[in-house]
């Protein structure tokens, strides 16, 4: 018998959190990726030429900081299963950047989509970003400017949108259930970035019992055009498999068939595990579908045991309103509104207040945002906020390619609201082009 060989050499990181668990019982938890690993070994996947496991890296506090205001510090919120998750994440780049694999996935937990811009504490299973985090551990040690990051979980992934929201180097979609219907509430089309990244952002909201016909339209029609139009560096698959039509937390219909062929034809360079709660009805076979296919291996026996097609024909009047979603969503993104609805201008900054609650960990979250409106680059964002948690606190992002007044402005807002007496208890800066990552307070 001719041994399996892999088309394109895939590394999977995985790394399960023994250690972390939001209780005993919760969705997100160790068995979620044991489970997943038992089923890759028995499939014999790692027999596979070309099909390798690799151990995590672990992320550093400076990772973190290129990334998220942290407060009061990443040492005093993030744990080292964070760490470590975000590290799997860094070592998936890392291997595909060093040319020792074609495409990468990292499976690990916890998850990260949704860490926002600014960190209190946990929200949504999510502490850190650690798609962010590598994007950003890439951005600075590799020279990779342009990335798109295609977020497949069935919950909008707010806060890789909120880290992004100004950048329009970094194009999210994201293709979730209707945040009308499902946590956090957000994610609609109208959600297309901040004044100087009108775009780079871009929601596709799905109807509950969305099946395998309804995403890969979407795929089709909405998300692979805008990637040829984009032309990112890298691809990245924010891999969230609670779609599935088993998981306990949401009302999708998405197959194990369906992720393998939206993993075929999305062609990611890497993709990092979100979310998904069926642990033993879905992830393994999930998973194992998503393995096969960035790997170029034959997916057609993938199934999951209950798996029945005629029981996830979609529905007529879900695929009427998914082809009338993608039409228009299509011709909206060809005439953006020049600016967002949700701030005002002040002189020259624009300024959004926004408010933000962390359900896991019950923090509850005032931030008010300014970008600059530089017509030499993306501009340097302010961001001031306090917390039920932390009090009044700032953070300063220079972006990359920042103009000489933009990095100016934001050193000097920095020094500013780093000196004694200052109302500020916790000041961190964020400076991309010069590589400055500094924090203040006690």
């Amino acid at each position: 018998m001719k041994a399996l060989k892999a088309a394109n050499r895939l590394g999977v990181v995985f790394f399960p959190a023994f250690d972390w668990a939001i209780s005993p019982t919760h969705p997100e938890r160790q068995e979620r990726l044991l489970y997943t690993q038992d089923q890759l070994r028995e499939e014999g996947i790692f027999d596979i030429e070309g099909i390798t496991e690799f151990k995590p890296d672990v992320a550093t506090p400076l990772d973190v900081y290129r990334s998220h205001f942290v407060f009061p510090s990443v040492e005093q919120v993030v744990t080292d299963s964070h760490f470590i998750s975000a590290g799997g994440a860094i070592k998936s780049a890392r291997l595909l950047m060093e040319k020792r694999v074609d495409r990468a996935f990292a499976l690990v937990r916890p998850p990260g989509h949704h860490a926002m811009l600014t960190v209190h504490g946990s929200r949504g299973f999510c502490t850190i970003n650690i798609e962010s985090v590598m994007v950003e551990y890439l951005r600075e040690h590799y020279g990779i400017r342009r990335v798109a990051i295609v977020d497949t979980d069935c919950h909008h992934g707010d806060g890789s949108q909120d880290i992004y929201w100004h950048d329009p180097d970094v194009l999210y979609i994201s293709m979730h259930q209707d945040g009308r219907t499902l946590y956090p509430g957000t994610g609609f089309p109208d959600e297309l970035g901040g004044p100087g990244a009108r775009g780079a952002t871009v929601n596709i909201p799905l109807p509950p019992g969305t099946c395998d016909e309804g995403f890969l339209y979407a795929l089709d029609n909405i998300v692979l055009p805008l990637l040829d139009r984009f032309k990112p560096e890298l691809i990245i698959n924010s891999a969230g498999q609670d779609n599935h039509y088993s998981d306990p937390i949401t009302t999708m219909n998405f197959s194990a068939q369906g992720y393998a062929e939206l993993t075929r034809r999305l062609k990611a360079d890497i993709a990092v595990l979100e979310g998904g709660y069926s642990i033993q009805g879905a992830l393994p076979y999930v998973n194992l579908g998503l393995c096969l296919a960035m790997a170029g291996v034959d997916t057609s026996q993938v199934r999951e045991p209950d798996y029945r097609p005629e029981r996830f024909v979609q529905k007529p009047r879900i695929t009427e309103y998914t082809h009338s979603l993608a039409e228009q969503l299509m011709a909206f993104l060809d005439n953006i509104p020049s600016m967002p609805d949700d701030g005002e201008v002040d002189g020259e900054w624009f300024v959004r207040e926004h408010r933000v609650y962390y359900d896991t960990d019950g923090i509850s979250e005032r931030r008010k945002d300014k970008v600059r409106l530089c017509p030499d680059c993306a501009g340097v964002l302010v961001v001031e906020c306090r917390s039920s948690l932390n009090p009044l606190s700032l953070g300063v992002r220079v972006p990359f390619g920042a103009c000489p007044r933009c990095q100016e402005e934001g050193r000097r807002l920095y020094e500013v609201a780093a000196r004694k007496g200052s109302p500020y208890r916790y000041v961190q800066i964020i400076d991309r082009v010069n590589k400055v990552y500094e924090h203040w307070g006690d």
